[in-house]
């Protein structure tokens, strides 16, 4: 996919128009989220799930997501901050204004 400069179009092109969203954390780079039953060395960074996730919302209309597999480490709670920002900036791409987000309902 880091060769691919199109992938998230060509990951977005593939899902139906109503999508439900899940973040699985195990997915992301363990050097931003090591708190997770599963790190996986060279998973996604943080500008390319928000790239993926913002592209999705405003092609599709993202009708639920949810965020899995935090696993909490005591006394760090940086990756505990990341999946809330990442809910957050989910929710913020989903009720922004523009048009397959805003159809009426």
């Amino acid at each position: 996919m880091r060769r691919d400069h199109n992938w998230v179009a060509r990951v977005v092109e593939t899902l139906s128009d109503d999508v439900y969203v899940t973040v699985d954390v195990d997915g992301m780079d363990p050097a931003i989220m090591p708190a997770t039953g599963t790190p996986e060395p060279g998973g996604l960074s943080w500008p390319e799930i928000t790239e993926l996730l913002r592209v999705t919302a405003e092609r599709r209309r993202v009708v639920a997501a949810d965020i899995v597999e935090l696993s909490p480490i005591p006394g760090i709670v940086a990756p505990n901050f990341l999946c809330a920002k990442l809910a957050y900036k989910l929710l913020t791409y989903r009720f922004q204004k523009h048009p397959k987000a805003d159809r009426g309902d």
